[in-house]
């Protein structure tokens, strides 16, 4: 057993010894370094990848009923396509429905943070912007929210492949973007059908209730006009018929406001029976779209299919029922402002732009760095080693 001091003393390693070892050594960390900077010059070639960013504008459009300039996508509306857009790609994926050729892509896409990364909005005002011009106006407080354009970017192989991934993407950001608003409006009219037709259904009976009162103290106040027709006289007092001072009225009078209730709730009922009918012709156009939603979901290509739903509805419905035509009317125009706002209103004026493969320096800096450190080690731990072995042999 070797004693404490001398166990010490050869664990001990003295700033001599330090510099003699790198005197000995500085050919072997030097090739070593050399070796790392080439494996990590090797790395870039054979893994680096080619960057490329594709602008797409978001063009403004004119509401000719109030004049003003809107954008194709807001804040909010873009928000909730960023979160969206990955669980998208992931169903896609799960169903086999990927186009040939770009399941790598897709993975990509089902990434939220790919979208964070690759999809970078740019804003009219910026942080700084309206940081300065904050005291000056409210009107530049839209402006800090409206999107000017959005840079998508992706990587590839090489400068053609990046070019192509990112023309998928942009593909996808507007057929993607076009699908979940497309899916959103269905959404939104089956739970008004489920909900309405209801409610509408519970009016009409409350209203038929009423009506039957209403003519009752109609066929009451004529057989009282029959009895008293000496005070049937027309007063000109504006007063309401339903206060309790409407039974000093004359009983033309009291027998022309209650007729009026009926006619008013006949109106009422007409109204919600047109509703009915509306609401039974949006649930013939779901019957038809909701399948379409479970098996395309390029919203470019749905925009098409749920207009060519809607064109056959309004073959079938007279040209003359203006309140069915009111219904497919509000259906098409929204079904047209969606695509409008994926193809005219997202859209490029330029083609997509490459950059070369970057990180070289970073990569062979990081290849010789490694390749040093490890020599460095190998060789300390072996010196250390010949040293604990020749004590232990003493």
């Amino acid at each position: 057993m070797m004693p404490d001091g001398l166990n010490q003393g050869a664990e001990e390693i003295s700033l001599r010894d330090i510099v003699n070892f790198l005197i000995e050594s500085w050919k072997k960390l030097a090739i070593a370094a050399m070796i790392g900077a080439l494996l990590g010059l090797g790395g870039w070639l054979l893994l680096g990848s080619y960057s490329a960013e594709y602008i797409l504008l978001n063009n403004t459009s004119t509401n000719t009923n109030t004049s003003t300039n809107t954008y194709g996508l807001d804040l909010l509306s873009w928000k909730a396509i960023q979160k969206s857009l990955p669980n998208l790609a992931a169903q896609i994926l799960e169903e086999g429905k990927v186009p040939e050729g770009q399941t790598d892509l897709y993975r990509d896409f089902s990434s939220d943070q790919w979208w964070q990364k690759n999809a970078i909005p740019t804003y009219a005002l910026s942080k700084a912007d309206t940081k300065d011009l904050a005291g000056i106006s409210k009107e530049f407080d839209g402006a800090s929210t409206t999107i000017l354009s959005v840079a998508v970017s992706a990587k590839g192989s090489s400068k053609g492949g990046a070019i192509d991934a990112v023309r998928v993407a942009a593909q996808f950001l507007r057929s993607g973007g076009a699908y979940l608003q497309l899916r959103g409006m269905l959404n939104s009219y089956e739970g008004e059908v489920i909900s309405a037709a209801g409610e509408i259904q519970r009016k009409i009976t409350g209203t038929q209730i009423e009506m039957g009162y209403q003519q009752k103290r109609a066929k009451s106040l004529e057989e009282l006009y029959k009895r008293y027709p000496s005070s049937s006289s027309t007063s000109q007092q504006v007063i309401d018929p339903k206060e309790s001072g409407a039974k000093y009225l004359s009983i033309t009078t009291q027998i022309i406001a209650a007729n009026n209730d009926i006619n008013q709730s006949k109106e009422t009922l007409s109204r919600m029976d047109d509703r009915l009918g509306q609401l039974a012709l949006t649930k013939l156009f779901l019957d038809e779209a909701l399948p379409k939603i479970e098996t395309t979901f390029d919203g470019l290509v749905l925009d098409k299919e749920l207009l060519a739903i809607e064109a056959k509805l309004r073959d079938k419905i007279g040209k003359d029922d203006p309140k069915q035509k009111e219904i497919l009317d509000q259906i098409r125009s929204q079904i047209l402002m969606i695509q409008a706002r994926f193809t005219k209103g997202l859209e490029a004026n330029t083609a997509p732009t490459s950059s070369s493969k970057s990180g070289m320096i970073k990569s062979s800096l990081g290849g010789l760095a490694g390749g040093f450190f490890l020599v460095l080690l190998l060789l300390l731990g072996q010196r250390l080693w010949s040293r604990v072995k020749s004590s232990n042999a003493i």
